[in-house]
């Protein structure tokens, strides 16, 4: 299929492997412009159908594949990524509008990502557990064993397309599942191209089929399916609660989102939180999951982290996300952005004041610091996913931190502190599922646990801990039979 980049130089080493199906084409529009970037085809619910048997067959043999060729093929990947950073950044930026440098922050991350998940499939044997440690178990060995699921359905969001999906892809074919893939219908281009190197690096023919589709055409199927034993998903709450009660039976890990809240307090470094803060607000336009939506600042230095949040933020250039000068551009859609704006105009007509970037004539939104908010506005309480910061005060730590607890999501968190004390005592109160001492929660290394509480989902990524999620353990005993008489 055909990309049409509008960088003057444009990549010439661009192979995707094709989607299954022959459905109706898929425009491909880039966020920014409108221009149609590719058209792919859909697969429809009779090739799902064909998908999944082709899956299940392709589990029998993949699964005896031993642990080394497993490694090669996903050092192989890190390795072929690796060598096509820039085409795989002009590809992410072309098709989601994600600035330049922040595409390529991405590429990179994925080929860790792989190179992690390489290594970690070298590390998924099971344990010894002492039997003899309990009076029934004498004479008797025990050890555990992690043993594949077998047909794992992925389901990806726009905002990370490749390392989101890697995320997905790479662990489970390291623990030895085979994987259905279902990238976000607006970003399917970089998901084909990851596909593609994933057969160049010698993956087996049929342990990962990539489907497009909508929800109500194939999604429900690819999730309700016996023949599928896990869906792994990112995505919105709503989405993710009805895949919770689709799924029945079936393992789930869910990823859905958050308002994530930095706290600042008195005795922080403010420069580096200001830094920090401006860097985990509005990178990929606020379009992160972990993204800082709420700045909860402590006593004293309210009036200093605001001043210097706002002449930080006045300095981001927003624009075209070709230019590598580019801090923020355009949100997913504009229906995405029309939501974020009303959002803000709102929040207006109830009290608060907008100190930096707003909306723009023609509907675009710059990045915005706003204040004299509510817990209960829009803008605070639900998930923005947008270039938007609030600013709250709270008069010491322990009420920043309720005020951080204050709601639906428990993703990451902040902190800036140069206490010790402090920084233990919150991170066992705030009811997240990380917590990050003098940095943004927007900071993820890709082999660390990452997932959340409350309705910020269940279940754990990261190498490791999304190996463990996508394996079953099975427990053997041996009774010592005595054989050498004494």
């Amino acid at each position: 299929m055909e990309i049409v980049f509008r960088a003057a130089e444009q990549p010439t080493d661009v192979e995707l492997r094709a989607p299954v199906g022959s459905g109706e084409l898929l425009a491909v529009v880039s966020p920014w412009d409108g221009h149609q970037v590719a058209s792919v085809p859909t697969t429809t619910p009779e090739e799902l159908e064909v998908v999944l048997e082709r899956a299940v067959d392709a589990f029998e043999d993949y699964k005896w594949v031993p642990t080394w060729r497993r490694y090669k093929i996903l050092d192989r990947a890190s390795r072929l990524f690796e060598e096509r950073l820039e085409t795989v950044a002009m590809l992410i930026a072309a098709e989601s509008a994600k600035p330049l440098k922040h595409a390529r922050s991405e590429a990179a991350r994925a080929v860790s990502t792989f190179r992690w998940a390489a290594e970690e499939a070298k590390r998924t044997a099971g344990e010894v557990i002492e039997m003899h440690a309990e009076e029934a178990g004498q004479d008797r060995f025990g050890w555990t064993i992690r043993e594949p699921r077998g047909v794992i359905a992925a389901i990806s969001p726009f905002n990370f397309p490749l390392n989101l999906v890697a995320h997905k892809v790479a662990p489970a074919l390291a623990s030895g599942n085979v994987v259905v893939l279902k990238p976000a219908s607006v970003t399917p281009l970089t998901a084909l191209f990851l596909a593609r190197v994933l057969d160049e690096a010698g993956l087996p023919d049929g342990a990962l089929q990539v489907v497009l589709g909508s929800g109500s055409t194939i999604g429900g199927k690819l999730v309700s399916d016996p023949r599928v034993k896990m869906v792994t998903f990112t995505g919105s709450p709503a989405v993710g609660r009805q895949i919770a009660r689709d799924a029945a039976m079936k393992r789930v890990t869910l990823e859905l989102g958050s308002n994530s809240a930095t706290i600042v307090d008195e005795d922080a470094d403010i420069d580096l939180a200001v830094d920090r803060i401006i860097a985990g607000g509005f990178a990929f336009s606020g379009q992160v999951c972990i993204s800082v939506q709420r700045v909860i600042v402590v006593g004293g230095v309210y009036d200093e982290v605001l001043a210097k949040l706002v002449a930080g933020v006045k300095k981001l250039k927003y624009g075209d996300p070709l230019d590598p000068t580019t801090d923020v551009s355009a949100l997913i859609s504009r229906a995405e952005s029309e939501r974020v704006c009303s959002w803000v105009r709102e929040a207006v007509e109830q009290g608060a004041t907008v100190l930096t970037g707003g909306e723009t004539p023609d509907g675009a939104l710059l990045p915005t610091v706003v204040t004299d908010v509510t817990r209960q506005m829009k803008v605070v309480h639900h998930e923005l996913f947008g270039p938007v910061i609030s600013v709250l005060r709270a008069k010491d730590l322990c009420a920043a931190i309720e005020i951080a607890n204050d709601s639906d999501y428990g993703l990451q968190a902040g902190v800036f502190t140069s206490d010790l004390n402090k920084a233990l005592y919150a991170a066992r109160r705030l009811e997240v599922g990380g917590v990050m001492i003098n940095e943004v929660p927007t900071f993820r290394v890709d082999h660390m646990p990452y997932g959340g509480v409350k309705g910020s989902g269940m279940g754990r990524e990261g190498l490791k801990y999304a190996i463990e999620e996508m394996t079953e353990m099975k427990m053997v005993a041996i009774r010592e039979i005595e054989w050498c008489p004494v």
